[in-house]
């Protein structure tokens, strides 16, 4: 996790603050089952785990389910309500 300091200027109050922005890069597993389906997982967010009819689709569905978690996570402030930059690195 990478953390970086912004400095946020409104211009019509001419007011400056300093806001966190936290940087996260998150793992994609992918393995093939023997049924021919994909199945895509985040393993840093327990329960992230989507199937897919192809490798792209299984990505697709687990990077949703995966922002589906966090946004929850925001709104019970069960996360820092801090400026987020979240990537998916598929492995």
């Amino acid at each position: 996790m990478r953390v970086f300091w912004k400095t946020l200027r409104v211009l019509a109050s001419g007011i400056s603050c300093y806001c966190r922005s936290v940087s996260h890069s998150f793992r994609i597993e992918l393995e093939r089952e023997d049924d021919g389906r994909w199945i895509a997982e985040v393993p840093d967010l327990a329960g992230v785990l989507c199937y897919g009819a192809t490798r792209d689709e299984a990505i697709a569905r687990v990077q949703a389910l995966a922002l589906r978690v966090l946004a929850e996570r925001l709104d019970h402030a069960e996360a820092p309500a801090e400026l987020l930059n979240v990537s998916f690195l598929a492995a």
